[in-house]
């Protein structure tokens, strides 16, 4: 059983014990949990929770009122994957697909786990000791070391230091092995002959240790030398890496960063580059140095004695070997534990900016419980590549003590039979040491190799990922925008499933269109697809009769103002935020954008006026006052065309009439597309857009779609009695008219 996973999983949520406990479903008792997951998404990706466990020596799906399970063999194969924030669970046998299951990616945690402890499950019979298998490396495809070659592109610009690093590698390495060599003649031309009676040669004693301290002196200052030059030439390969993997970041497309956690993605931006650095700036350069004493010494051995030398060497192939064993078990275990860090940071990640939502409903034990949880998980795998790696040190140095004590052995008798001098066999002695050292240090060396691979890996999996929405090879010039859109048979998917399909619109420019619908209608993707956040799968979206597709990103989206629902602030200042889109914008022009949002006026009342701080998020201020910045912010830039998304649902009635009165100045002379739950707010759009199922069912002005009593007509009457409900049952008399 693999120890990453306890072997009982948590308790099932009282509402499914309670179900099981009445189905009393045979595969389903007694209930074993090896693993479970609630998965929230049925086969047509609508909301439903089902249960899927490994229970015992099998899997076991039910919906509360029927089961199915599926026993655990040889050939049966449980995989994950995720596509635009939908994961997927396949159980096949022999490459024939048994069920497949869906779940939203907030349960993918739970996935990863199921499907780990179904592989361990599998192939417990054949790992008994815990560690990982071949068949596991090769399904997991682990980093390979090779990963790391992939930094040249970051080390080339510095290739002349590294360069110089080399040689005084080569220099200081070869300053240290002068000593152990003026052994030999300090002990046969000094020591000895002074044991027999002569007098000591105190000229050439002081000749001899003047050398060795030059030789210190001159391995030192190289050294230091070194060290320094490698060091800053690493910190700058690292902030290059963090610069060019956040810049690949900012690239992709939102599709990207919905299978994404947040945490996640901090984590390898910092905590792997972090580590890749450090690797380049000590254990690489260790490593190097290791190296070139290796050799260095084992040429020195075989010049002064081949025979002794070739046993001196004996332990290097059993311990290359060992190496070469353990090698893929600690990349795999490093990589694995960077994911499992990644879920940790993901807690954190969730509960510090929701902590207003955390201490409202009180749970705080909850979210402990889940921190606590995934740094035990941590733990584990950390304990776990522990026990590998806990092996492995003993057993080299258990190796070299071993050899040194061959080489004392077979040194005695070669002196014993004259065949070597008692100088050579202590400078060999001395060699043999610093060998040794330097064999045990390089294979220490070996986890921070892996750890370093793992991360380089984590780190050029976003730098290889292609963006899907790509940037034009020649981006066309934008110009004048007019503001003319057209959508002609436009259709998108998410994987297989089609959320539009066949849209074909016409907007002036100037024009105020509504987009109005069901939720789960189509209208954000629409509005996503005209932002270009998405490309369409079908059809093309034009700009003044230019495909979007062929203007670069940045031009395009410049000349689009966005209103958001929650509106995101930075932590800064008042005017550091409404300046966020034109950040060379004056004083003025800030304050002008701010009167045209009727927002001049609160900013003035707080303490600071425009260089108050907002706070993360910009939590010191209530939500109308972040709407009214964020109109400010879209004013500023003066966009052809505007996208209001539910702006103004989550305001009360009197702020949403100070944030209707900004919209005013905001949409005059603009094309507007504008998306609103309350249709009332949509009134004065010129025509009306309404969708159904991802497909256009209506169009026309709010007079025209009421009287023709189709699908706008029944929504509006929905609205209205709902409001009178309210209004009935004692809610405030405000929500008739917000309807």
């Amino acid at each position: 059983m693999d120890p990453d996973f306890p072997a009982l999983s948590p308790p099932l949520p009282a509402y499914w014990q309670e179900s099981l406990a009445v189905q009393s479903f045979p595969a389903l008792q007694p209930l074993l949990l090896r693993a479970w997951i609630e998965l929230d998404l049925d086969a047509g990706l609508r909301f439903n929770k089902t249960l899927l466990v490994l229970n015992g020596d099998a899997v076991v799906w039910t919906d509360g009122n029927q089961c199915q399970s599926w026993p655990i063999q040889a050939g049966l194969s449980l995989t994950q994957s995720d596509h635009a924030g939908v994961g997927c669970l396949r159980l096949e046998q022999g490459g024939i697909l048994l069920a497949s299951w869906h779940y939203t990616l907030a349960v993918n945690p739970q996935a990863i786990r199921l499907q780990a402890a179904f592989r361990n499950e599998l192939k417990a019979s054949q790992n008994p000791f815990g560690l990982l298998s071949d068949d596991e490396l090769e399904e997991d495809k682990p980093p390979s070391t090779w990963t790391l070659l992939k930094l040249w592109r970051f080390a080339k610009p510095y290739k002349k230091e590294l360069l110089l690093g080399f040689v005084l590698t080569l220099a200081s390495t070869g300053a240290t092995l002068v000593p152990p060599y003026l052994t030999m003649p300090l002990m046969d031309n000094i020591l000895i002959p002074y044991e027999r009676g002569q007098p000591i040669d105190f000229d050439l004693a002081r000749l001899y240790l003047g050398a060795l301290l030059a030789a210190a002196l001159l391995a030192w200052g190289l050294g230091w030398w070194r060290t320094y030059l490698l060091a800053l030439v690493s910190e700058r390969i690292g902030a290059d890496l963090r610069n060019t993997t956040f810049e690949h970041l900012l690239k992709l497309s939102l599709e990207y960063f919905g299978g994404k956690r947040t945490g996640d993605l901090i984590a390898r931006i910092g905590t792997e580059t972090d580590r890749i650095c450090v690797f380049l700036s000590l254990y690489l350069l260790d490593f190097i140095t290791d190296l070139v004493m290796i050799i260095m010494t084992a040429a020195i051995l075989a010049s002064i004695d081949p025979l002794l030398a070739l046993v001196t060497l004996a332990p290097l192939p059993f311990i290359a070997w060992m190496i070469h064993v353990v090698r893929d078990k600690l990349r795999y275990g490093f990589e694995k534990i960077d994911r499992v860090w990644g879920e940790v940071t993901n807690v954190l990640t969730d509960t510090i900016p929701g902590i207003r939502v955390v201490k409202a409903f009180a749970q705080e034990k909850r979210e402990l419980k889940r921190f606590v949880d995934s740094n035990r998980h941590n733990l584990q795998i950390n304990d776990r590549v522990n026990r590998v790696w806990g092996l492995f040190t003993p057993t080299v140095t258990l190796l070299t003590e071993v050899g040194l004590l061959v080489v004392w052995a077979f040194g005695i008798w070669q002196v014993a039979n004259r065949n070597v001098s008692v100088g050579v066999l202590i400078a060999f002695l001395a060699y043999i040491g610093r060998f040794y050292i330097r064999l045990d240090s390089m294979s220490r060396i070996v986890s921070h190799t892996q750890k370093a691979a793992a991360g380089a890996k984590r780190i050029f999996d976003i730098l290889d990922h292609v963006s899907s929405v790509p940037e034009p090879v020649n981006p066309l010039p934008l110009g004048p925008v007019k503001g003319a859109i057209d959508l002609r048979g436009v259709g998108f998917r998410y994987g297989n499933r089609a959320v539009t399909k066949d849209i074909n619109l016409h907007i002036a420019p100037g024009e105020m269109i509504g987009l109005v619908g069901h939720s789960g209608s189509g209208k954000s993707t629409l509005v996503n697809l005209i932002c270009r956040f998405y490309d369409v799968s079908e059809g093309a979206i034009t700009l003044d009769g230019r495909d979007i597709r062929s203007i670069g990103m940045a031009d395009y989206r410049k000349c689009i103002g966005l209103v958001l629902q929650e509106p995101f602030l930075f932590f800064g200042t008042i005017a550091e935020n409404i300046a966020y889109g034109k950040p060379e914008a004056s004083r003025e022009e800030i304050i002008e954008a701010a009167r045209a949002a009727h927002a001049h006026e609160f900013i003035l009342r707080l303490p600071l006026g425009y260089d108050s701080l907002v706070g993360e998020r910009g939590q010191s201020l209530s939500g109308g006052e972040r709407q009214r910045i964020s109109i400010a912010r879209a004013l500023l830039i003066n966009p052809s065309i505007l996208i209001l998304d539910e702006a103004t649902s989550s305001v009360d009635t009197t702020t949403e009439k100070e944030i209707q009165r900004a919209l005013d100045n905001l949409v005059k002379g603009r094309t507007t597309i504008a998306i609103a739950h309350r249709l009332s707010t949509l009134r004065k759009a010129d025509r009306l857009v309404v969708l159904d199922k991802g497909e256009i069912v209506e169009i026309g002005s709010h007079d025209e779609l009421m009287a023709a009593q189709g699908a706008y007509y029944q929504l509006y009457q929905a609205q209205i009695r709902h409001a009178t409900e309210l209004v009935e049952g004692g809610a405030i008399g405000e929500t008739l008219e917000k309807a």
